[in-house]
């Protein structure tokens, strides 16, 4: 007997204690996923499962062909992450399958020690590879949430204020990288085209510190803001800030440079024909 032979034979059975298991340790998932729900995924996967130890024509496990089940463990893994399990907790949920599959292998070759213990080794190898299975599915992702929130962070982060007519403003707070460049630039650049807005102002008050590389990203920036037909001016340029950059002997061209947002946008202003004038003035 082989572990396709038993499963066909024994299926009923061994789903059944599956199940049981399952809704022994049920009691702590804390309602995140039903009974019912629980069933449904061991029917889907025992069926597969038949599916895959088909596949093997009744030899090693070496020989089934788990990518049949490679289905089933990504939505499992998507739908685990979403109700928030971890890994130890989705591996459960395939590990639990060991107690009715012994059980069913004890019964069947009782009397035969030989046949027990290698049909006991070759389900121990092949619950160990499911479970090895769906933690990796689980991590895939759990990785693709992660970076998925990460990239919405970022867009948060770089947010576009609008502050005049034909005039945008992107205040950054915090390091500049690369990833983080690459998504300010494609938001600031998508605002300007919105708005066929004139000047954008990069106010990099927040900014810690400007090295080499920072500074790379903010001159790329500037570059592409030109591209698109409008000006671009730099402010938040601290003291600090100014005496890294002549240290570091980054050269900023003919990018505009303000000590404040202030001064930024009054320079804006008037670059766009605005005259701010004070309530007596207007009087």
């Amino acid at each position: 007997m082989n572990l396709h032979e038993l499963f066909l034979t024994e299926k009923d059975a061994i789903r059944s204690g599956w199940i049981q298991e399952l809704q022994r340790v049920s009691g702590n998932l804390a309602g995140r996923v039903s009974q019912a729900d629980l069933m449904k995924r061991a029917d889907e996967m025992s069926g597969l499962l038949v599916q895959a130890l088909q596949s093997s024509g009744g030899n090693t496990v070496d020989t089934v062909d788990f990518t049949i089940l490679d289905r089933f463990f990504d939505e499992f893994a998507r739908d685990r992450v979403e109700q928030g399990f971890n890994s130890e907790e989705t591996a459960t949920f395939v590990f639990t399958l060991k107690r009715p599959l012994f059980e069913r292998i004890q019964a069947r070759t009782a009397g035969d020690a030989q046949a027990m213990a290698q049909l006991s080794w070759d389900a121990t190898e092949l619950v160990d590879r499911l479970g090895l299975r769906a933690v990796s599915a689980f991590q895939r992702m759990r990785e693709a949430v992660i970076e998925r929130q990460q990239h919405e962070l970022l867009e948060l982060s770089t947010p576009v204020v609008k502050l005049w007519k034909d005039v945008l403003a992107l205040p950054i707070i915090g390091t500049l990288d690369s990833n983080r460049t690459q998504i300010m630039m494609e938001t600031l650049l998508t605002r300007i085209a919105e708005t066929e807005a004139a000047i954008a102002i990069i106010d990099i008050t927040g900014v810690p510190t400007v090295d080499t590389l920072v500074a790379q990203h903010l001159i790329k920036t500037v570059t592409a803001i030109r591209l698109m037909g409008a000006d671009c001016i730099i402010s938040g340029v601290r003291p600090q800030i100014a005496q890294t950059i002549v240290h570091l002997g980054v050269d900023l061209g003919e990018v505009t440079t303000k000590a404040n947002l202030a001064d930024a946008l009054a320079l804006a202003l008037k670059r766009t024909g605005v005259r701010v004038v004070s309530g007596g003035e207007a009087a």
